[in-house]
């Protein structure tokens, strides 16, 4: 069901394609972000880095990326059309759909499911089957949240990653060192019944954000970091790569429907879709002019640098080049935890099926990280070292466990629950203090 607004009147006009002003285009991205219904399905999509060869007695990513020809051959009729144009593009047999990072991470995005149990179900099926599909050309996955051997390289030369790149090298590092050499998990679930549900929903996924990136972090090590010592250097990468477009002022909005779509049309843009030609390198060029947001381009501001107004579509694209901690995709993607090694990815699939079980835990789970909300950078650099932190994490974990879907749910919880407690990281390694360091302080 799509969310009810408040002026219907401003839809009626996109109905017919257009765009004509920033009032549309907010309703629009309300009526497209936020969909209203029952909270009833849970989905996931799982990262890992690549690697073509065996493995090294120097380290497992000490091999070098897979070729794209390798992969697109690999994958077959499951290969996605970034590195195979002709391809069908199937689902997996468990409905994931398979998709290569600008870095050779590959990516299994599942189907929705109305269970956790069955969400981990089929994402484990598909998970088997795509090794398989890969060791079949030597090529290998790895359960690891950050490249910690290699430099970071693309591989996949599409426009939009050209254009990514050169936006986030001219703010540092990070931007190459996240779209090449990191990995994640994340979940995504329904936006909720009605306004309040989905304040309510929102709300709780940010105050235990911090709380949970502490939880699930295990990447201590990324080749090309700057210096400093990080229990999330993939978090790391995602807060300091470009702060108008990972970090929205998500916690002092009192409707986060409305104060989202205000805050997607001021964030640069990324990049403008252009026409068909390549440049120099044998790439597509979409750069954007610098620093000029969406509602720039809406209002007639940069008719002189693109030359014509955004359409619908260009609307829709822009929406997917903002990476918030919580992005509003119709449902809630949670893009904030790392990669865990293994099979470990069923523990947050299950902890956040648990945490939203119901508007009651939802409030509980607000009030108990209410005192780590807003943390994102010291959860990122300190993670359970930090004994406030720590506690707090065990607290949520055990609420969580509580209300668990299934017994088996609940111990895979628990076991979490008491990693936190001993401080030790998914991986299991004992979490460190960092030395005191300044940077990256707000």
């Amino acid at each position: 069901m799509a969310v009810t607004l408040e002026h219907p009147e401003r839809v009626i006009a996109l109905e017919h394609g257009e765009l004509s002003s920033r009032a549309a285009a907010e309703a629009y991205i309300e009526k497209i972000c936020f969909k209203l219904g029952p909270p009833t399905l849970i989905g996931a999509e799982l990262e890992w880095l690549t690697v073509q060869g065996e493995c090294s007695p120097s380290g497992p990513l000490a091999a070098p990326r897979p070729q794209l020809t390798a992969l697109a051959d690999a994958l077959g009729p499951y290969a996605p059309r970034s590195i195979a144009p002709d391809s069908p593009a199937l689902s997996l047999p468990g409905g994931s759909r398979v998709t290569i990072e600008p870095g050779g991470q590959i990516e299994l995005s599942s189907a929705p499911f109305a269970a956790a149990v069955q969400l981990c179900e089929g994402l484990s099926a598909d998970a088997r089957m795509l090794r398989d599909l890969l060791e079949s050309r030597s090529i290998r996955t790895v359960s690891a949240a950050a490249d910690a051997d290699r430099r970071p390289k693309r591989v996949l030369r599409l426009p939009r990653y050209r254009a990514m790149e050169e936006s986030f090298g001219g703010i540092g590092p990070f931007g190459k060192l996240m779209m090449c050499n990191t990995a994640a998990t994340q979940v995504s679930v329904d936006a909720g019944a009605d306004r309040a549900e989905v304040t309510a929903r929102w709300n709780a996924l940010y105050i235990i954000g911090p709380t949970l990136v502490a939880a699930f972090a295990c990447s201590p090590e990324l080749r090309g970091a700057p210096v400093g010592a990080w229990a999330s250097q993939r978090m790391r990468s995602w807060l300091r790569l470009d702060y108008a477009r990972t970090r929205p002022a998500a916690e002092s909005w009192p409707d986060p429907v409305q104060g989202y779509a205000r805050w997607a049309l001021d964030v640069p843009l990324l990049c403008v879709r252009g026409p068909d030609g390549v440049d120099d390198d044998g790439e597509i060029g979409w750069a954007a002019p610098p620093g000029a947001t969406f509602a720039d381009w809406l209002s007639g501001a940069l008719d002189d640098e693109i030359g014509r107004r955004p359409e619908l579509g260009d609307l829709d694209y822009h929406l997917t080049t903002l990476f918030p901690p919580v992005r509003a995709s119709g449902h809630l993607e949670i893009r904030y935890l790392d990669a865990q090694p293994d099979n470990d990815w069923t523990v947050p699939i299950h902890v956040f099926d648990a945490l939203l079980s119901s508007p009651d835990i939802v409030a509980q789970a607000s009030a108990v990280a209410a005192p780590i909300a807003g943390r994102w950078l010291d959860a990122a650099r300190c993670g359970l070292a930090d004994p406030e932190i720590r506690a707090v994490a065990v607290e949520l974990l055990t609420l969580a466990a509580a209300h668990a879907a299934s017994p088996a749910a609940a111990r895979e919880i628990e076991s979490a629950a008491e990693r936190c407690r001993s401080g030790r990281t998914p991986t299991g390694e004992l979490a460190s203090q960092p030395a005191d360091q300044h940077e990256d302080r707000p």
